[in-house]
This record gives structure tokens, sequence and C-alpha cells, in this order.
């Protein structure tokens, strides 16, 4: 008997493993998202760049907190023990 996976296995495969292609490309925009948040953070730190895209920065940097929130949030709907994942060295990463 062929027993279907819930949303929330299927979630936590592509959270969690890296051997499929959502897997992969969930990990991908991760770490576009990562490195992308960090230029702009770096170039807002420049005065004259902050002085003409400072407002467009602030707006991206919020994006960004969204982003990584509702990742946060995914990731512990999805743990098996949320408050071990929480005190984890990945949950503390995030």
């Amino acid at each position: 008997m062929i027993v279907s996976k819930s949303f929330k296995e299927k979630l936590a495969h592509i959270i969690f493993d890296y051997d499929t292609l959502p897997s992969r490309l969930f990990d991908l925009l991760l770490i576009a998202a990562i490195v992308i948040s960090v230029v702009v953070v770096m170039l807002d730190s420049v005065a004259s760049i902050h002085a003409v895209y400072g407002g467009f920065f602030y707006v991206l940097e919020w994006c960004f907190t969204v982003i990584f929130t509702i990742e946060y949030a995914m990731r512990l709907y999805v743990a098996s023990s949320r408050w071990r994942y929480v005190r984890s060295t990945f949950g503390i990463i995030d």
C-alpha cells in the first residue's frame, strides 16, 4: 500500500534535505537571499550610497527580514521537536 506524505513531511524534506530538485532550489534561493542581504547591508553602510539608495535598502532589509522569519517559522513548523531545534546550532544560527 502506498501512503502519501503529508504536507508537513513534504515541506520537511524540502527544507532539511538536499537530494531533490525542490530541496536544492530551496537551498539555492536561501543562499542567494543571504548573499544579497549581506551585500545590501554592506552597500547601505557606505554614506554616499546610502544617501542615494537608503530608502530602497530599508525596504529590501525589511523584505529580507520577513523572508528569513517565514523560513525560520517553516523550520519550526516541520521540526519533530521545536524546542530541540531552537536550541540546536542550526536553530541558533537561523
